[in-house]
């Protein structure tokens, strides 16, 4: 059937069938679709929505655009497993949990991308690490997996090819916000590499592209029937992001926090949240704990004994980074030219920010991109950030610390940090500061 007679069904609002669906994208990734089509397909699936086997036929498409991933050949002793986030500011949590779980017995071949608009994207992160390959081919991927029992990489270019035609013609023509196409998107990578699970970390709030919670837990929703109705097993978990997750944000200081959490150094109590629940619900996924009990007194002592920092410092070794990264991160990681406190102008109870705002003032001091062809400061950003819930005195408590390229970057964010902060002289209850909010299962 020709391209333009499956827009022309979905523009009309009919159903496509599975036949349709992977003709259409079966033809993007060698050229046979016109990415003037792609942008039409888009747009008409924006308008008009799938139904739910339209969103599996999808998903499965776009996975097999391209090579999907075979682990049988390794003979690996435990499950394949990963998760993924919508996107966050200050979001380092698969830096520690991809050890985590090798620690506890499953293998993490975790696909990661750059920032996003004004999100953190893992992959910046790992490439702040001095030698490190964030980018190996298949040989030494599959390698790091089987000896690290993870390896946190950018995707590979054959990887579900049809995802990264369609995801940039919905860049650039405003056909970003289906959930339809959303869905579609995350899950065709995760299918690609050949995963036996999958836990989904789905953001809310002002630092998530999904700010209203209906919103975020109907993507949540969508994601976990689709996995599972694609035949890989899923788990989403409802978690906050209306502030910094921990207490950095900026490339090389999310690094030195997660290598801290991991040693024991320094555990922050949203950061430690987030992380143990995202951990806890992959292992009984897995299988690997009976329930939600086991898995959290695994992942307690993954950490606790050590186990899950080696697991760490495996992986940046075998991918070639520094062999004593873990014993001496900030050897390896950029420093900053100024660092400054910046204390706050108000007293009282923080009670709420704007988390966006936040990591649009991280690219502006060169921490993300304005444009992809860009090239990222990894020293720049935030440390010792002040949390919702703080108590604080004008001229006296530092909200956080700026790393910055000058003075002026300096100056310029401890503006925006105070005007972006709502204080109140009402203290917030427990309940409110809760950073995981809900399991969304099938």
């Amino acid at each position: 059937m020709l391209a333009q007679e499956i827009i022309r069904k979905k523009r009309d609002k009919q159903k496509l069938s599975k036949d349709e669906i992977n003709e259409f994208i079966s033809g993007i990734a060698p050229g046979q679709v016109s990415e003037g089509q792609v942008a039409a397909f888009a747009m008409a699936v924006l308008l008009n929505g799938m139904e739910m086997d339209e969103r599996i036929d999808l998903t499965s498409a776009m996975a097999n655009s391209g090579t999907v991933l075979e682990w049988d050949d390794l003979r690996l002793s435990g499950p394949i497993l990963d998760k993924h986030s919508t996107g966050g500011i200050g979001d380092k949590v698969s830096l520690i949990l991809a050890p985590v779980i090798a620690a506890c017995g499953g293998f993490v071949p975790m696909l990661s991308g750059r920032g996003l608009g004004h999100t953190g994207g893992t992959l910046d992160k790992m490439d702040s690490i001095a030698g490190y390959v964030s980018q190996p081919d298949l040989g030494l991927f599959k390698k790091t997996v089987k000896e690290a029992g993870c390896a946190i990489i950018g995707a590979t270019k054959d990887l579900a090819p049809a995802d990264r035609v369609m995801y940039a013609v919905r860049d650039v023509t405003g056909t970003v916000e289906s959930i339809d196409l959303i869905t579609a998107s995350i899950l065709s990578k995760k299918l690609a590499a050949g995963l036996d699970g999958l836990v989904m970390d789905v953001k809310f709030g002002t630092g998530a592209f999904m700010q209203s919670y209906d919103d975020a837990k109907a993507l949540a929703e969508s994601i976990v029937e689709v996995a599972n109705g694609a035949g890989m097993p899923t788990v989403a978990l409802m978690t906050d992001m209306n502030q910094v997750l921990g207490s950095t944000a900026g490339n090389a200081l999310e690094v030195l926090e997660a290598v801290n959490f991991l040693k024991g150094e320094d555990r922050n109590p949203r950061l430690y949240e987030v992380t143990t629940g995202l951990c806890s619900a992959l292992l009984v996924l897995g299988g690997l704990a009976k329930d939600k009990d086991e898995a959290w007194v695994m992942v307690s002592k993954a950490l606790s004994s050590g186990k899950a920092a080696e697991h760490f410092q495996k992986m940046i070794s075998c991918l070639f980074g520094p062999k004593n990264f873990v014993e001496k991160p900030q050897e390896y990681l950029k420093q900053p030219d100024v660092v400054v406190d910046i204390l706050s102008e108000h007293d009282g109870y923080i009670t709420a920010m704007d988390a966006r705002a936040i990591g649009v003032a991280i690219v502006e001091l060169g921490g993300g991109r304005r444009k992809p062809s860009d090239g990222i400061d990894h020293a720049v950003g935030l440390s010792d950030v002040a949390q919702i819930g703080d108590k604080i005195t004008a001229g006296e408590t530092v909200i956080a610390k700026v790393h910055a390229a000058s003075k002026e970057d300096a100056d310029r964010m401890a503006k925006q940090l105070n005007a972006v902060i709502k204080v109140s002289e009402q203290e917030l209850d427990e309940e409110m500061l809760s950073a995981v909010k809900e399991k969304v299962e099938a």
